[in-house]
């Protein structure tokens, strides 16, 4: 046989699309054949956690039941939700045994967070879980967290954290220092500011906050104000009930239907401080930003192999030219460099997972969202006219990855804090990676 005729893309099929051919297309979306979500690796916890949350969300995470959980009032299966913590446990697990949690670390949680982002299911998990409850963890009073952690590890308390002018990254410190700028409102117009209550019993809140994520429906919001006058100011955290008169909620029409977001408005609203000064608030949020950057960067990575098995699928069936679109090399190829970019993504995620290290963290975070928004867009792509329709799932995979993009990158910022902080332009003075 002419050699250059066996490797042209138009003549040369290449392994077929069926099982146990090899390559990705001979892979499809057996957990056990998968290489990136093999359940043959990890500790036996890990694995367990992984399989029974594949077959649970697999019966009740499909697409249909995506979309009617976006249509509920909460933005979420609530029944989905109940078994996800009251029977597994997946907001308590990273919290302390010791406050009703499972005693697992972060490598488990982002295990669960990539599972249901490899759905997008839609829940309370890492607005509950990931931003507020390690914020509640190391700032609350014995107290608060006695009160509060074991609400949060058993599913009956959900929570949202506040910050005013769309700071989410900033405030975390993913894409800045989170000291530097005033963006909880700086004594100045706008923001949110805090006053001691008249009565001298707790404060009183007033202020807007948009872009919340599960704001509308939380049943407790930690919300971050400024208090304080010169030379006095500083950011502090402050709860604040589902029910406090003066607190007035609106769910936010988003492009990303799987994430939901609301405005916060707080009209003299009276507010519990979290913990007891003096605080390092901006120093906290720091902290739980390194551990929302891993889960976010596991979550990616999940919805990033979720498009591109369905994609893997429908090259395998869909037939042009008497054969399936798979089976040419191009195809392959785009498949394949998809699949090293998600791998490599999924690999830092883990790394970061296990160091701590504020630098892995957002690089991770950078990666998988390149991996995602990569994975997104060939999805459609490949699937040609049917991939932008509103009846498909790939426009749910695309809106994913540009509102991630949006609310906690982009990634190009991401990577320059990390240079920051890991010293390539230099040292920054009082910071820690």
């Amino acid at each position: 046989m002419d050699s250059a005729a066996a490797t042209d893309p138009d003549t040369d099929p290449g392994p077929g699309p069926g099982p146990g051919t090899g390559g990705i297309l001979g892979t499809g979306t057996d957990p056990g054949a998968d290489p990136g979500t093999d359940p043959g690796t990890g500790t036996e916890e890990q694995l367990e956690i992984r399989r029974t949350l594949r077959e649970l969300l697999a019966k009740r995470a499909g697409p249909a039941d995506v979309r009617a959980a976006v249509a509920t009032p909460e933005g979420y299966d609530t029944g989905l939700w109940a078994t996800l913590a009251g029977t597994l446990g997946l907001p308590g697990l990273a919290l302390p045994a010791a406050y009703g949690g499972v005693g697992c670390g972060p490598a488990e949680l982002a295990l669960a967070c990539e599972e249901t982002g490899r759905v997008l299911a839609p829940t309370p998990l890492l607005a509950t879980a990931v931003l507020a409850a390690p914020l509640v963890a190391a700032l609350g009073t014995e107290a608060q967290r006695a009160a509060l952690l074991p609400r949060i590890a058993d599913g009956t308390l959900t929570c949202a954290l506040a910050l005013p002018g769309g700071s989410l990254p900033l405030a975390l410190g993913l894409t800045g220092d989170n000291t530097g700028t005033p963006w909880a409102g700086g004594g100045r117009a706008g923001g949110i500011q805090a006053v001691p209550a008249p009565d001298g019993e707790g404060w009183t809140l007033y202020g807007e906050a948009g872009h919340v994520l599960d704001g509308h429906s939380a049943g407790l919001l930690l919300v971050a104000a400024h208090a304080g006058g010169f030379p006095r100011s500083r950011t502090l955290l402050f709860l604040v009930p589902e029910d406090a008169d003066g607190l007035v909620r609106h769910r936010e029409p988003t492009l990303d239907l799987t994430r939901s977001q609301a405005t916060v408005q707080l009209r003299d609203v009276r507010a519990e401080l979290l913990g007891e000064e003096p605080l390092d608030v901006p120093g906290a949020l720091a902290a739980a930003g390194r551990g929302a950057a891993v889960m976010l960067a596991a979550e990616a990575v999940g919805a990033a192999r979720g498009a591109l098995d369905r994609t893997v699928e429908h090259a395998a069936t869909r037939e042009q030219f008497g054969r399936p679109i798979g089976s040419f090399q191009a195809v392959k190829h785009r498949l394949a460099d998809l699949l090293v970019q998600i791998e490599s993504a999924r690999s830092l995620t883990r790394c970061a997972a296990t160091d701590g290290d504020g630098v892995s963290a957002a690089l991770a975070l950078a990666q998988a969202l390149d991996a995602q928004r990569a994975a997104a867009a060939e999805t459609i792509q490949l699937h040609g006219g049917i991939g932008i329709t509103w009846e498909h799932d790939a426009h749910l995979y695309f809106k994913r990855a540009t509102a991630d993009e949006l609310l906690f990158g982009p990634a190009v910022r991401l990577r320059a804090r990390a240079a920051e902080r890991g010293g390539l332009f230099g040292a920054t003075p009082g910071e820690v990676a």
